[in-house]
């Protein structure tokens, strides 16, 4: 244990990256035949003002390892949050004897040595200036955001709060076959939650945020509060409309969780178990002819700051990638890490997640739906009757079947145009038919998360009501 004690000998002097490649070594001695440890430590700043007055405030830092060992085709993992010798020590004869009692399996291992790599390339995922304002003008930020909505109009008369949020990461993975690599990254977002009351004391609730990995790339809180009134403004006087089969508009915020059931469908896990509706369709049609989707976990923004879902390397050390899910309506693969990969006899496609306990998952880098030609506006003009859904509440998507049911809310379509706010009705239809039947896309992309979609119009759905 000389070795961890040297690597932990106080928090000031850390160093993550030897621990993750002592503990890996510690495994190695204790009997494992391969072993993988994370190391990720963190801070985060958390403020909520209501009503201007400071509701919560946290400010919290964290540090954790997790290994995962492997005794031939057996494998175990552990995590703790205690790095001095004694709790490491722990970890490493917790997760040994784990191994020694769970079941053999043959698909079970690290990727192949000449597998492992990392873009080497600045992804600009890290920023001082998150943390650049003192406490009072983070504060102050989320402040300036709820008094912008409450200033915007006499009918936004109460609020749920304004919010502002910091966080900086950092993640170190190391192995037993020669990988080692680490990635620091930074947030920090605005919010506002407007509360618009009419006449007769109906209230509805609308927000709006902005993200960004630097302080400078944020929208300012003015803007997030304005925007986040408008959207509760047009909210009043909201009512159902009767059970009908009309086009639906599906805006940003929205689409984009079809992109995220397009990605949950093609993943490895959902296919081997034969627990997805696009079991068997690689390299068949499976969506419009227009809809091309990609995940790229390398992605640098238009404001020179990487993606919300960018990293040098996944959640096994392997290299990350641009990979086009859906080209022209065709699935050209599905998505995988090592474990689903020699399930389905395919090849990882870099899209293992980690986290410090369990065995590798599957997740999206920045997943996103390329854009069409048409604004928003034109799209909605072509509609002599529909719904522009800005809400949805609910997960009735059943990705074996591809039967979709969710709560909805927005404004109608009439005539080319948005009249009234609509709410309490369901949408439904299969995601299937959905991918199909999109007749249009908005050329409205923009990346204000790592799943992003721009305005899809969706014909052929059922629209449940009065």
């Amino acid at each position: 244990m000389s070795q961890i004690a040297a690597a932990v000998q106080s928090d000031s002097t850390l160093n993550l990256k030897t621990l993750a490649a002592d503990v890996v070594a510690l495994a190695q001695n204790a009997g494992a035949t391969d072993a993988e440890a994370v190391v990720s430590e963190g801070d985060e700043f958390s403020v909520s003002v209501r009503m201007g007055e400071v509701e919560t405030l946290q400010e919290s830092g964290s540090r954790g390892l997790g290994l995962r060992v492997f005794m031939g085709q057996r494998s175990a993992s552990a995590s703790t949050s205690d790095l001095t010798p004694d709790g490491i020590a722990q970890l490493v004869s917790g997760a040994m004897a784990l191994v020694r009692v769970t079941e053999e399996d043959t698909f079970a291992g690290l990727p192949d040595a000449a597998d492992f790599g990392q873009l080497e390339d600045d992804l600009h995922l890290y920023f001082d200036d998150v943390y650049s304002l003192p406490a009072s003008e983070r504060i102050s930020y989320a402040r300036r955001a709820e008094a912008a909505a409450l200033a915007s109009d006499a009918r936004i008369a109460n609020s749920q709060g304004g919010h502002f949020d910091a966080a900086t990461g950092r993640k170190v993975l190391a192995n037993s076959r020669g990988f080692l690599g680490e990635y620091r990254s930074s947030y920090c977002g605005i919010s506002a939650a407007p509360l618009a009351i009419d006449a007769n004391g109906a209230m509805q609730r609308d927000f709006w945020s902005s993200s960004a990995r630097r302080l400078a790339d944020l929208e300012s809180p003015e803007a997030i509060g304005q925007e986040a009134a408008r959207r509760a403004l047009r909210r009043l006087g909201a009512r159902r409309v009767p059970t009908q089969r009309v086009p639906i508009v599906f805006a940003p915020e929205v689409a984009r969780s079809l992109i995220g059931h397009l990605f949950e469908a093609a993943s490895g896990d959902s296919i081997w178990r034969s627990a997805s509706f696009l079991a068997g369709q690689l390299g068949e049609s499976v969506a419009a002819a227009a809809i091309t989707v990609i995940d790229d976990h390398t992605m640098i923004l238009p404001n020179g700051a990487g993606g919300f879902g960018t990293s040098p390397f996944d959640g096994e050390g392997l290299p990350t990638r641009r990979t086009t899910v859906v080209e022209s309506g065709v699935l050209k693969t599905y998505l995988l890490n090592t474990y689903t990969g020699r399930k389905l006899g395919m090849r990882s496609t870099g899209n293992a997640t980690r986290g410090l306990a369990g065995s590798p998952g599957i997740g999206s880098g920045n997943l996103f739906l390329l854009p069409g030609e048409k604004t928003p506006e034109e799209i909605i003009a072509e509609i002599p009757a529909g719904f522009y859904v800005t809400s949805l509440m609910g997960f009735g998507a059943n990705l074996v079947t591809g039967d979709y049911s969710r709560g909805a809310s927005g404004l109608w379509i009439e005539n080319g145009e948005l009249t009234f706010a609509v709410e309490e009705v369901t949408i439904a239809g299969n995601l299937r038919e959905m991918l199909r039947n999109i007749s249009a896309i908005g050329s409205d992309l923009i990346f204000r998360s790592s799943v992003t979609s721009p305005t899809l119009r969706v014909d052929g759905m059922t629209v449940a009501g009065a």
